[in-house]
């Protein structure tokens, strides 16, 4: 693949807001990326195979719940630095930054949240550093945009639980050592459970044919009377405001994400238009490249804002469910947008495998739908607005 330097947009000098840590995590993270999975990732979304072999690296670098206290694994570090993570993953694939997502936000999060101290001790450090590798089931193949309507069920045997149902499009399933899982019990009230890989029952069937997060491993968590210790339901989760915290931290990464996914085709494209010649000059000076590469820059520009001050939200405690929706929602758009504008920039070229533009095109089409669609999102800033719940 022909790679370029890439300089990261800031034309509002927003680097300035920055720490000199938070610079030292994304020159690190960045670092890591070019060389370990920018050479490789191209080949393994054209075969649609998970480089499996990244998962502990990843730990070790501290890509997975940095935000988690150090005494569990975790980098103790703020919201900005997980931000910033993310950020730079997603600039060389979404699938990557989802298979940290998911094991930061989805599993590392509710275990710590809601979970026991010995459920503590027990997976976070090892999910930390890789060594396990998690993932979180919510959807349904029925319950989607509706997790309350869930079907999954959990029902008390008196010296375990049984667990029975289905989940759908669960990023890392067919490989993950554990799942966490939310199931209705007999009053209709939605637990948490940790699911180990070998209970008998326990399957997670891969989804094959994607032509999106093609180096992401997507499957289905199936249980079959599945015996869940009582020790492996989480003690603190009760209710869909379990699951829906969970996603609230998972959506403020991807708000980071897709703006990295927006920032590497922004970066491309201007090099290439300074680069290609037609009619005798740069085509990055006729008015209508120049309109493109000014109105992708002004988008970043703002999404840039939108995550830093959501982040500064984050780490005071006073960021808000709508708050979130509103970045990813828009992130994700926008980088959508910005991966069109710049695939037409590079013509012919913008398809093939020699630049990562059309990869970042279709991964973002899962990642404007997945935790919490484009149109979901908007009406939970809409519920904001009016205090009048749409969805019912």
């Amino acid at each position: 693949m022909k790679t370029s330097t890439y300089t990261q947009p800031d034309y509002y000098n927003i680097d300035d807001l920055l720490s000199e840590e938070h610079k030292l995590i994304r020159q690190s993270v960045q670092a890591f990326m070019n060389k370990e999975v920018k050479p490789i990732i191209e080949d393994y979304a054209q075969r649609s195979a998970f480089p499996e072999h990244l998962v502990k690296p990843f730990g070790a670098l501290g890509i997975y719940g940095p935000t988690t206290p150090v005494e569990y694994g975790g980098g103790g570090l703020d919201y900005i630095s997980y931000g910033i993570m993310m950020q730079e993953v997603e600039r060389v694939d979404s699938g990557m930054r989802s298979m940290a997502s998911v094991q930061g936000s989805l599993v590392m999060f509710p275990i710590f949240k809601y979970g026991s101290e010995e459920q503590k001790n027990a997976y976070l450090p090892k999910l930390a550093s890789g060594e396990l590798l998690g993932c979180f089931g919510l959807t349904e193949p029925d319950h989607g945009s509706n997790p309350a309507g869930m079907t999954t069920t959990l029902k008390d045997m008196g010296d375990h639980y049984l667990l029975n149902g289905a989940k759908m499009w669960i990023t890392n399933s067919p490989k993950a050592d554990i799942a966490v899982v939310w199931a209705k019990d007999e009053e209709g009230r939605i637990k948490g459970v940790i699911v180990e890989r070998g209970m008998e029952g326990f399957t997670t069937p891969e989804i094959h044919n994607k032509w999106s997060l093609r180096a992401s491993i997507t499957g289905e968590l199936v249980f079959d009377n599945v015996k869940i210790p009582k020790k492996n339901v989480l003690p603190k989760a009760d209710g869909l405001s379990g699951p829906l915290k969970c996603l609230d931290s998972a959506r403020y990464g991807i708000a980071w994400g897709a703006l990295g996914a927006a920032m590497e085709c922004y970066d491309i494209a201007k090099n290439y238009a300074m680069e290609r010649i037609q009619f005798g000059k740069p085509i990055a000076s006729f008015q209508l490249t120049q309109k493109k590469l000014a109105e992708m820059l002004t988008e970043i520009t703002k999404a840039q804002l939108l995550v830093w001050r959501l982040g500064m939200l984050k780490n005071e405690g006073k960021a808000s469910t709508g708050q979130v929706s509103m970045a990813k929602r828009n992130n994700v758009d926008m980088a959508l947008k910005v991966a069109r504008e710049a695939r037409q920039i590079l013509g012919g070229m913008g398809i093939t495998g020699e630049y990562p533009i059309m990869r970042h095109m279709m991964n973002l089409e899962s990642v404007v739908t997945y935790e919490g669609t484009h149109d979901i999102h908007l009406l939970i800033t809409g519920h904001d607005i009016t205090g009048i719940n749409a969805f019912k």
